[in-house]
């Protein structure tokens, strides 16, 4: 990743975040709008309005909430996103505020909001189901595994970098991965993804030991010089699947769309390429404009999946 790069990466998160901080406020005014304007049609198709929460920090989920943007936009839906804490967009899509969130991780990362929250949303199907949590550190680093993170500290700073506190990675780490591997004399410091991301950068351009939350699927293994810890008791649980849940009511107010939903995947390959295009990348100008040159290069995505969904 370039400098240039990062420095904009950062500017639209930095954005995003922003739009995050005032999202309680805004959430029921737009509550009223699509009240008002999108009202079932009682003949069988879908509404036409769409409002996708986009969990922040999150890069796949980001990454594919913007492709279903220009896709639905594309198939005449009127489409608004808005980002936000994960813990806020379940709350969200469970009170009728969002509709469709894209970044789901079971059984283990969002699993208490899916205790919480289950009774009022809707699973609408596993897009890619080989996503794992993980600790990452510079490859040149002295730790093969967590249990050498506890006896060597001191290297990395006595510091663990992690992400958004409301974060299921961060309720994984807090409760088991600590615990288990006797971390709790590390530091163990969480603001936000881009923060993770920039100490990430500047620790491996700098050769400096760090070790970061993180998770497959992420551009980061393409950006820097990092590994994975194992994780030998298993603290991190195993493979997850990334599903798409909407609203309660989701599957009557959109029979089409959950058919499309229900129908969609991205391969490693897909789903990477998208994501290096929209955040390693410095030819294109915005997530749009990367999500169309996706498109541009994948010409009969859109075809393919109307076609396997029977729509």
């Amino acid at each position: 990743m370039t400098p240039a790069r990062t420095r904009t990466t950062a500017r639209r998160r930095t954005v995003a975040a922003a739009a995050a901080a005032v999202l309680g406020l805004t959430l029921a005014a737009c509550a009223s709008d699509a009240d008002a304007d999108a009202a079932p049609a009682g003949d069988g198709s879908d509404e036409t309005k769409v409002a996708i929460g986009i969990p922040s920090g999150w890069d796949e989920g980001i990454a594919v909430s913007y492709l279903w943007q220009a896709i639905l936009e594309d198939e005449g839906y009127d489409v608004s996103t808005q980002t936000a804490d994960i813990g806020v967009v379940f709350t969200s899509l469970a009170g009728n505020d969002f509709d469709l969130l894209f970044d789901a991780w079971l059984p283990l990362t969002h699993k208490s909001y899916l205790d919480k929250y289950g009774d009022d949303v809707t699973d609408l199907g596993v897009w890619y189901d080989d996503a794992k949590l993980t600790i990452a550190v510079n490859e040149d680093s002295p730790a093969k595994t967590l249990d050498d993170l506890a006896t060597m500290g001191d290297a990395y700073g006595n510091r663990l970098v992690g992400i958004e506190a409301g974060a299921g990675l961060t309720e994984v780490t807090q409760d088991a991965v600590i615990p288990d591997y006797g971390l709790e004399d590390l530091d163990y410091v969480t603001s936000s993804t881009p923060a993770m991301l920039a100490e990430l950068k500047s620790a491996t351009d700098a050769g400096r030991d760090v070790a970061v939350t993180l998770w497959r699927p992420h551009w980061a293994y393409d950006a820097f010089p990092i590994r994975d810890l194992e994780d030998p008791k298993g603290a991190l649980g195993e493979a997850e699947q990334i599903h798409t849940f909407g609203t309660g009511d989701f599957e009557e107010r959109y029979p089409t769309l959950t058919k499309l939903v229900g129908a969609f995947t991205l391969t490693d390959e897909q789903l990477f390429s998208l994501e290096n295009m929209m955040f390693n990348s410095d030819e294109h100008a915005d997530e749009q404009a990367a999500v169309q040159a996706w498109l541009e290069e994948n010409p009969t995505f859109v075809d393919d999946l109307k076609e396997k969904a029977g729509v």
